[in-house]
């Protein structure tokens, strides 16, 4: 089931429920795309047509931020739970590792994703690691070339919104995998570049403010969050 938040389609699902889902399609035939948007991605997208048809077209949408919950509340069509991108992504690659499946990291500033990758080889054992690349290039077939001459079956997309879901949308079949993860700063996270927030402010839905504390200049990013909620008031309205 869909639930329409200001244009964004959002799968009905709870965690398990979506790795469930993920593992489906990793498992299946084709290629197939995963984002988890937040508010300030779902306001990116009523900005820009291209954007909200890549989001809308993924096989899962993800709402990923406290937000996104808040605002289908408000519009009287609850979603279950918060799906946080990056325990999803975690999960698919708990997934990944048990099964043999390999991963590329495409993604963030250059060494991170190396980084990444080593930490997470040493977190899941088993983990295939079949390739990597920071996010900066120029030419995203070159970038879709280099997933499928890895022969990976699975692609963390670690470039920002809404350039990963664009690249998802467009170059996904020519990857070769099956499966594509638009993560956004998950890469950051896995290199240990950055951290998660702390327990405390996972659980209370507070990861916002954390990041806020942590980096006060994302305060203007940080603004979507009550513009998204006018905007769902206005709709409610209307």
């Amino acid at each position: 089931m869909k639930i329409n938040v200001l244009g964004v389609s959002f799968d009905n699902v709870t965690m398990v429920e979506a790795l469930s889902r993920g593992e489906e399609l990793l498992q299946g035939e084709g290629a197939h795309y995963v984002v988890t948007p937040n508010p300030e991605i779902v306001e990116a997208c009523r900005a820009d047509a291209e954007a909200m048809a890549a989001v809308n077209g993924a096989d899962l949408v993800l709402p990923d931020g406290i937000g996104v919950i808040y605002g289908a509340k408000m519009l009287k069509t609850p979603l279950k739970e918060r799906v946080p991108g990056i325990e999803f992504g975690t999960g698919m690659l708990e997934f990944c590792a048990r099964n043999n499946k390999s991963v590329y990291l495409l993604g963030a500033k250059p060494g991170v994703a190396e980084q990444a990758a080593e930490n997470l080889r040493s977190r899941y054992d088993g983990l295939i690691v079949s390739g990597t690349h920071d996010g900066y290039f120029s030419n995203d077939e070159e970038a879709a070339g280099w997933i499928r001459e890895s022969g990976a079956d699975m692609a963390l997309i670690c470039l920002g919104a809404p350039k990963q879901e664009k690249f998802m949308a467009r170059w996904g079949e020519a990857t070769g995998a099956k499966l594509l993860l638009g993560l956004g700063g998950a890469m950051d996270v896995f290199a240990g570049v950055a951290q998660r927030a702390p327990e405390f402010y996972v659980n209370h839905n507070l990861e916002w403010f954390y990041r806020l504390l942590k980096n006060p200049s994302r305060i203007g990013r940080m603004m979507k969050l009550p513009l998204f909620l006018v905007h769902v008031a206005a709709e409610k309205r209307g």
